[in-house]
């Protein structure tokens, strides 16, 4: 008989699909010295304890592109659930079209404001592709 492997830790993780006014998303670049640098991601982070994920979204946005959210903007949209090597990744993402101040890259390399037919073009963390063909056929 095999044996079953040990289960992983799983974590969660809160991300936000911010859409413009000319339904563009914005994706961010993972900075160099960071896992997966260099990859584009959607805005976001891990979920402390006691934290919702949707006041993890509020805290996350301000601390990474300086930029305020309510919890009425931002709308449950798709989730990703990704087996990595040493966890497993439960990541819902928010639609989110409303904030307030002024958008700068904060903790990222770089920003980039992307219609969701070319999100493609973009190399992206395995959690986040498969969440670009939702976005793609329903924005």
């Amino acid at each position: 008989m095999s044996e079953k492997p040990a289960p992983k830790p799983m974590l969660l993780v809160a991300a936000a699909a911010l859409v413009d006014a000319d339904g563009r998303v914005l994706i961010c670049q993972r900075p160099q010295g960071k896992q997966l640098a260099g990859l584009w991601e959607f805005p976001g982070g891990k979920v402390e304890p006691g934290e919702t994920p949707e006041g993890c979204l509020m805290r996350e946005l301000e601390e990474e592109l300086g930029i305020q959210v309510t919890h009425a903007c931002l709308a449950p949209f798709v989730f990703a659930s990704h087996e990595y090597e040493g966890f497993h990744l439960l990541m819902p993402l928010y639609l989110c079209r409303r904030w307030s101040g002024q958008m700068k890259a904060l903790e990222h390399k770089a920003l980039a404001w992307v219609k969701p037919s070319k999100l493609t073009d973009y190399p992206m963390p395995p959690a986040d592709a498969p969440l670009v063909a939702w976005l793609r056929d329903l924005l």
